[in-house]
């Protein structure tokens, strides 16, 4: 039988990376396709649907209001938009007027990351001129308030293992920042899984990729204060435009959402006891170190870490490049490939695809 896969000529992917955008993030549950076909085969006055659906999720959560928007990185560059028009049509209409000089936005050094595209360049997406605080291995809450002035529009922080992990401040201290300076305080919690949390700590606007930890749709949700959140969406007729979401991916995302309030996601108790036995083949190969680690932003992920030893000629970056060209292709974690070490990450991969990655690892290590 031809596969989508065959017709098209693309490579089938055991995706051991985690929720991923390269590799398409997510595999969506059979309600989130059936609420994504209801959409596609419907029509709708769109304006009201983002309304209602919004305020549908914001109630699911507890927030004043949502918005869905086309990914978390949209939700970054509508929500600096929105901060910096503060509802004005006069912004909406001429979002990089020299008219408007409240646009810098204070980050964290070391905050400043490329996670597929720059944290950067959404700023500019926005009409934010970034302004970092600190240094690329610390922030304190006083570096960060040192460099508001009376263009200041928003803190922003970005909550993510690409980020510097260490001598940073705390959200909590950001937050406090932030409202003693009537700021608003922007969080980037796109891979995050808890959506209630950051709320409580008092972020004003939270932003979450669909796709990731909900394994929801390609979209993403903005909650927090009802100003705010109406302040981005009226960028859907500003520089929003250019992101726009469709009906389906709405649908889907607020399907998405419901199954994971309602059924949660795979705990770490259970992904560990999934990882033993796979660990527990992995360490038999020769040429490499096996253990169990958790993920280095602190989120209840565990997976198996790799390391390339001296009983082999081959080194991580090489070992990596083989599982890419096999079939299927076995894609990893990368980030520390220059320290000799591979991660799998198996929420999206099962005891089949276990295997198949156990005998295509001892096929590239064996071979030399």
């Amino acid at each position: 039988m031809t596969t989508l896969y065959d017709k098209y000529g693309l490579n089938e992917v055991i995706n051991a990376s985690g929720k991923m955008t390269a590799l398409g993030v997510s595999k969506y549950p059979d309600e989130v396709i059936n609420a994504q076909k209801f959409g596609g085969q419907n029509f709708f006055v769109m304006d009201q649907l983002m309304e209602n659906v919004g305020g549908y999720v914001a109630d699911l959560i507890g927030a004043e209001d949502a918005q869905i928007v086309s990914s978390a990185s949209a939700g970054i560059a509508q929500s600096i938009a929105g901060v910096i028009g503060e509802g004005s049509l006069y912004h909406l209409h001429h979002p990089f007027s020299k008219r408007i000089t409240k646009r810098d936005i204070i980050i964290p050094k070391g905050h400043n990351v490329d996670f597929g595209a720059s944290v950067e360049t959404m700023i500019a997406l926005g009409g934010g001129n970034i302004v970092e605080a600190g240094y690329a291995n610390k922030c304190t809450p006083e570096l960060v308030e040192e460099m508001i002035t009376e263009n200041t529009a928003a803190i922003l922080y970005i909550k993510s293992h690409h980020t510097v992990q260490k001598s940073m401040l705390s959200i909590e201290e950001a937050i406090d920042v932030a409202h003693r300076n009537n700021l608003p305080f922007i969080l980037d919690a796109a891979a995050e899984q808890d959506l209630f949390k950051y709320l409580n700590f008092g972020a004003d606007l939270v932003i979450y990729s669909g796709a990731k930890a909900l394994a929801g749709t390609t979209s993403g949700l903005v909650i927090g204060k009802k100003n705010l959140v109406k302040w981005t969406r009226m960028q859907s007729t500003g520089v929003g435009r250019a992101m726009k979401i469709g009906k389906e991916n709405v649908l889907g995302l607020a399907t998405a959402i419901e199954l994971y309030l309602d059924k949660g996601i795979e705990k770490g108790k259970a992904m560990k006891a999934r990882l033993e036995p796979f660990i527990e083949q992995l360490s038999k190969i020769s040429g490499i170190d096996v253990s169990l680690v958790q993920d280095s932003a602190g989120r209840e992920i565990y997976r198996a870490q790799v390391k390339v030893n001296d009983k082999t000629s081959l080194t991580a970056k090489q070992v990596i490049e083989e599982l890419k060209q096999g079939n299927p292709s076995i894609y990893t974690r990368e980030h520390q490939v220059n320290n000799g070490i591979i991660e799998f990450d198996i929420r999206a991969v099962d005891s089949e695809e276990m295997d198949k990655i156990k005998h295509r690892l001892e096929e590239i290590l064996n071979k030399r």
